[in-house]
């Protein structure tokens, strides 16, 4: 067994599903609630299989993942202007600022990079191609397993069948590039067709911060039951009245198939 089943296979104890929190906002938005002292943050955070960071804070929040028993370190490679929305932005244009061997040496257990594939902009798709398919490259040749973040652009700006058809056909795209996993958006009655479609497994984002746990939790509920193979919310955990809490519950949904309400409740969330 080749390095990067060894280290993808922890993310997936005992073939379950899993349960990682992004906390790299600040590397695209600046500083986050819930994140803005994040050594301390990612105290309470060890049950989750996976913690998202953005290179420079793993070097700060190392004590996370230095015990056995311990989160996976998935920490990202690139940057885009697909994240600057708010700012204006409106294309989605990559860099990579850590190479994979480096990112492994840093203590990585998994990289995450983006990918938007428009269908409409054929710059950007070409650009996005070529630069997820160049650390693909990167990340065989050190064993580092590679998330791709399949993320359109202003995708609150589309209709449900156009994120819907970006979705299925970026997740499709992206396995065939060669990612060994893929996180992205939860498109509602037709995931399923995307899980289908897409020969490796897929996590699904939190997005925006929900009004309640409880639709947080929900959220994970029908993304399993439609296939996915766990989630990685940010927002929803992490600015969470109780995170520890909140990751417990999602454990009990994600891996137990548990009632949102009834793992609310035996969490202390209700």
């Amino acid at each position: 067994m080749e390095g990067r089943w060894i280290r993808l296979n922890r993310l997936f104890a005992d073939r379950k599903r899993a349960v990682v929190v992004a906390a790299d906002h600040g590397f695209f938005i600046g500083p986050t609630q819930g994140a803005i002292d994040l050594p301390t943050a990612v105290e309470s955070w060890g049950e989750a299989d996976g913690i998202l960071l953005s290179p420079g804070m793993l070097q700060s929040c190392g004590h996370a993942f230095s015990y056995r028993g311990a989160p996976c370190a998935v920490i990202r490679l690139d940057w885009s202007t697909v994240f600057g929305g708010r700012w204006g932005f409106t294309g989605a244009h990559p860099t990579k600022v850590l190479d994979p061997a480096t990112a492994l040496a840093m203590g990585a257990d998994i990289g995450i990079a983006t990918f938007t594939f428009t269908m409409e902009q054929e710059l950007v798709d070409r650009e996005n191609i070529e630069h997820f398919a160049r650390l693909v490259d990167a990340k065989r040749q050190c064993g580092l397993p590679l998330i791709g973040e399949l993320f359109p652009i202003a995708p609150g700006d589309l209709s449900a069948d156009e994120l819907f058809r970006q979705v299925q056909t970026g997740c499709r795209i992206l396995a065939e590039l060669g990612a060994d996993v893929i996180k992205t958006y939860f498109t509602g009655e037709r995931f399923a067709e995307t899980v289908e479609a897409t020969p490796v497994p897929i996590l699904c984002l939190g997005a925006e911060k929900l009004p309640n746990d409880i639709d947080a939790l929900e959220l994970a509920q029908r993304a399993i039951q439609a296939g996915a193979r766990g989630v990685v919310f940010g927002r929803n955990v992490i600015q969470s009245r109780d995170p520890a809490a909140m990751i417990s519950a999602l454990r009990m949904v994600v891996k137990e198939d548990a009632d949102p309400a009834e793992a609310a409740g035996e969490a202390g969330l209700a």
